[in-house]
């Protein structure tokens, strides 16, 4: 009885398929993971509008470089798992206001870096996060963009 190596074709490994993860996935990842962070940040969250709480992200994800028929790329460090892509990534939220932007901004960056790392395997290379509007107790319930 011959084994399942001996029965496929002398393909190379990288030619016999491979894993991608289109951007848009990469996209609703992060902006789960942005929303739960904001979340926890419960003097903000009271401001902004709820069509307005969730992040929008723009991103470019790229494949990770092939690898030899040994299975390790050029810069693999022994036992650890070769990331499958590299993504660059920018966030857009909406917060309340007053509240630690910095704080904020900073939890953010945190949790979608370790969760795109976790969940899909990517490393993120660029993450930058953008805060579009700030939301005052003021404005809360009126249709105004500015307080005047």
């Amino acid at each position: 009885m011959t084994g399942e190596a001996d029965r496929r074709p002398g393909m190379p490994r990288g030619e016999r398929g491979a894993i991608t993860i289109a951007d848009r996935v990469v996209a609703k990842i992060a902006s789960h993971v942005a929303r739960e962070a904001l979340s926890r940040f419960t003097e903000s969250v009271g401001h902004v509008p709820p069509g307005r709480r969730t992040p929008r992200v723009d991103t470019s994800v790229r494949r990770a470089p092939e690898r030899d028929t040994a299975g390790r790329d050029a810069g693999s460090d022994g036992g650890r798992q070769a990331a499958l892509g590299e993504a660059r990534l920018h966030i857009t939220v909406d917060l309340g206001y007053p509240s630690d932007i910095g704080a904020q901004c900073a939890a953010v960056r945190q949790e979608v870096v370790e969760r795109l790392r976790t969940w899909a395997g990517m490393e993120v290379s660029d993450l930058a996060v953008s805060v579009e509007r700030l939301h005052s107790v003021h404005t809360r319930h009126t249709d105004q963009e500015r307080l005047r």
